[in-house]
């Protein structure tokens, strides 16, 4: 099925792309999220508008992106959970726990569709995660997870 991106979406694509995925992957998940909509020629125009802008809007942000990857770096984060013994917590840490530890400990408001956790984080310890602040800019940031 041939789908025009109207976000990115990890591993596909960002706006603005033509993509072909199946038929059920369409349906299921990328329509019915409004990340995608179906190629035609009226979608075509709005492609070009699309990249038009996303072209302009890359130029700015990249050097945003690199300003914000820098106060990343320099960042120390430290999470509170809870945990019982032997240091494993009770649930995990989520994407949008680390997003929020991010802003508290001083740093840039991130969305936490852009932060990619290596696997589920279930103990305490540190932790490294990746923040993807520009499709070409991604910075490693380590998350200290400790008894709260």
């Amino acid at each position: 099925m041939k789908l025009i991106l109207t976000q990115e979406v990890t591993g596909l694509g960002s706006s603005g792309d033509t993509v072909e995925v199946k038929g059920g992957y369409a349906r299921n998940y990328l329509l019915p999220r409004g990340l995608a909509m179906l190629a035609t020629r009226g979608a075509e125009k709005q492609v070009n508008s699309l990249r038009r802008a996303r072209a302009a809007r890359d130029v700015r942000s990249l050097e945003e992106a690199q300003a914000v990857a820098g106060q990343l770096a320099q960042l120390t984060v430290t999470l509170p959970a809870r945990s019982g013994d032997g240091g494993r917590l009770f649930g995990r840490i989520t994407t949008a726990d680390v997003a929020a530890a991010v802003t508290s400990a001083g740093g840039p408001e991130l969305d936490r569709r852009r932060i990619e956790l290596p696997s589920s984080i279930k103990s305490l310890g540190t932790h490294t995660v990746t923040v993807r602040v520009h499709p070409e800019v991604s910075v490693p940031v380590t998350v200290d997870v400790v008894a709260g």
